[in-house]
């Protein structure tokens, strides 16, 4: 399959490793905090990511000292005031809240990483931090609340108890908290680090893991999650037995005989 040109984004990087994209925050002089225009730019690039059929896994990092700053609200905040907060047609939710995500998310942490960040990393489907991350959902000193998402995933990720000592003080939070928490899956020394970390589960996925069966395997826990169990269960045996006629299950079946990596193709 040829892979088509990347686009060029004034604030977010873009770069093709295999069937993995690097998506990184490149707002370094602002701490990479979010105007309308880096907005914009990620949910373009989470929509290449959900639309590019030779890319079977994603990775979120920044550029510079921090992952971010949050919101720019000098520059967002009348447009959230007015209820104008859109995203560019053919765009995905930055926040990851609109609809299904089929292809999977890393996300890396370093630095500062201030509310829309907490939220960045809650989107996705599996966190890295670099030990010297400090962590803060502040929204409530500010005089609003978190509504990118953190609200509804740090509760269910972190446990009740855990969110709110955060949510409801603003307090900063150090990496190994993050982690206790759930926040974070692993922390790693430093920034580099936690990048390279990042890279090696996501070509995991992309390299050694059936597309298919990722997909299916994401879709299944997310109608858990959306509309209950029994919704889930009822969607077990049916889906397996689609993909168990599918080529990549075949070959899977192969590399077991031949004692050999598979080579999936996603069909």
């Amino acid at each position: 399959m040829t892979s088509a040109p990347l686009p060029e984004l004034a604030t977010v990087s873009l770069e093709r490793d295999g069937h993995v994209v690097l998506i990184g925050l490149n707002r370094p002089h602002k701490r990479n905090a979010f105007d309308r225009a880096m907005l914009a730019d990620l949910s373009r690039a989470y929509a290449l990511l959900e639309s590019d059929d030779s890319l079977r896994a994603g990775v979120l990092f920044a550029h510079g000292d921090h992952f971010t700053g949050g919101l720019d609200l000098v520059d967002v905040g009348p447009n959230i005031a007015r209820g104008e907060l859109a995203f560019p047609e053919g765009g995905r939710d930055p926040w990851r809240l609109d609809g299904s995500w089929t292809t999977p998310l890393i996300a890396v942490t370093h630095g500062r990483c201030m509310t829309l960040g907490i939220e960045l990393l809650l989107a996705a489907d599996i966190r890295i931090a670099a030990a010297g991350t400090r962590f803060t959902q502040l929204e409530v000193q500010r005089g609003i609340y978190p509504f990118g998402g953190a609200t509804i995933r740090l509760p269910r990720e972190a446990g009740w108890g855990n969110a709110m000592r955060w949510l409801l003080t603003g307090d900063e939070f150090d990496a190994a908290e993050a982690h206790r928490i759930g926040l974070v899956q692993e922390v790693v020394a430093d920034a580099t680090a936690a990048l390279a970390r990042a890279r090696d589960i996501a070509h995991t996925i992309a390299e050694r893991a059936a597309p298919l069966g990722v997909r299916a395997t994401l879709a299944s826990a997310q109608l858990a999650r959306s509309h209950g169990e029994d919704a889930a269960i009822e969607r077990l045996r049916p889906d397996v037995m689609a993909l168990l006629a599918s080529e990549d299950a075949a070959e899977g079946v192969q590399s077991f005989i031949e004692r050999r990596q598979a080579h999936f193709q996603g069909r």
